[in-house]
């Protein structure tokens, strides 16, 4: 996530509540995109560290846990550029100038100068942020998904370049024989079954028993999976998208919820904010008086309870408000209601966290360290691969 400072219900909704629920299914990093802030605004980066510093309280805030996930910042971790300068010297430049976010950005944002190698590349560095951790899924929405791809296609394309290595079907059968006599025949079968049938359950049952093997080394294991599907070592695997639902979360004036639209509810503003800002939110422009009937689906106000109340709710929200039987201050109450009941143990953790700095700077220094690690022998088989390394 790009540091943009304190978050918003949409942040929340959209984003924070998917990771809550990834960090206990997979092993996840979460990053703070510093680089990827220069891209577009690169003339004024001096608020990038009280950003940076105000959106991980509000990540530990909603629910993060750094026990569950890798919490880091990506300029603290120098792999990420130097995988996206070899990356950059492979990757066609069509590549680039196709990402659908390429030309759209350019059109909303016409005040910046974008005329530079830093955001055309900026989707390459997204590679590299995501190839650098080998990462099996990346969580994305559906405006994400051409990123993924040609995430794919680049690893895909440094893996035909890079992968084939000098006596590779030897080193293969080398590897093989290092899971027991039992493990390289069931391997051996499975690996004919995909290859001559394309049976794709064979080929994943071998992934597993792949991924279940201890006694060989990762080098040799990435070599076998290269082996099974036909090709050469897999040195950088190709990750696939995990599309995460779109948030439904609207701002105050029921168009999507942006600082840019200044329609956002912080997860920090205090409850006299909260309850002022949906008090004071548009309603149906029909309702002049109170005793003029309204039409919900034409209310920003119904988008909130489409979030935050019950099938109950719904019910007596489109009777009263059809037949004017409720005021629109009524309709708000029970949504001022849900939202101060969501935000009070968020904003406690935050005070906790923003009591304790230091605290928050050894949770990054340690992810940060973490994420060097895997990052460093990432790149000890790229340089390898790339014959950047004197024997």
């Amino acid at each position: 996530m790009r540091p943009t400072g304190r978050l918003h219900l949409g942040h929340y909704h959209g984003v924070l509540k998917n990771w809550l629920e990834l960090q206990h299914e997979y092993e996840c990093f979460f990053f703070v995109a510093d680089w990827h802030a220069l891209t577009t605004h690169y003339e004024d980066p001096t608020n990038i560290p009280d950003s940076t510093r105000d959106m991980v309280i509000d990540w530990l805030a909603a629910g993060i846990n750094p026990g569950s996930a890798t919490l880091f910042v990506q300029s603290r971790v120098p792999e990420h550029a130097e995988l996206h300068l070899l990356l950059s010297m492979i990757t066609p430049l069509g590549w680039l100038e196709r990402v659908p976010s390429y030309k759209d950005q350019q059109e909303k944002l016409k005040e910046r100068d974008l005329a530079t190698y830093g955001f055309l590349g900026y989707p390459l560095l997204q590679s590299a942020d995501i190839l650098i951790y080998k990462a099996g899924q990346v969580p994305v929405g559906e405006d994400q998904v051409a990123h993924v791809e040609l995430t794919r296609e680049v690893a895909r394309r440094f893996n035909h370049i890079f992968g084939r290595e000098p006596d590779f079907e030897i080193k293969a059968e080398e590897a093989k024989k290092k899971m027991g006599k039992k493990n390289a025949k069931l391997f051996d079968e499975l690996r004919r079954r995909y290859q001559e049938q394309g049976d794709q359950e064979a080929l994943e049952v071998a992934r597993a028993l792949l991924e279940g093997q201890g006694n060989i080394t990762l080098s040799d294991r990435e070599r076998l999976f290269g082996y099974l599907e036909g090709g050469g070592r897999i040195i950088l695997p190709e990750p696939q998208a995990l599309l995460t639902k779109a948030s439904k979360m609207p701002g105050l004036d029921g168009q999507k919820m942006s600082k840019s639209y200044d329609n956002t509810i912080s997860l920090r503003d205090s409850p006299a904010e909260v309850e002022k800002a949906l008090r004071t939110m548009p309603t149906d422009p029909a309702r002049v008086r109170r005793t003029d009937p309204g039409d919900p689906e034409k209310c920003p106000v119904w988008q909130f309870h489409q979030v935050y109340s019950d099938s109950s709710v719904h019910e007596w929200v489109q009777q009263g408000c059809r037949s004017a039987g409720i005021g629109c201050l009524e309709c708000k109450q029970p949504i001022i209601d849900a939202v101060l009941a969501e935000l009070t143990p968020i904003q406690e953790r935050a005070r906790e966290y923003e009591a304790q700095p230091d605290l928050v700077r050894s949770i990054l220094n340690e992810g940060c360290e973490k994420a060097r690690d895997v990052a460093r022998e990432t790149m000890e088989e790229v340089r390898h691969a790339m014959s950047l390394v004197m024997s």
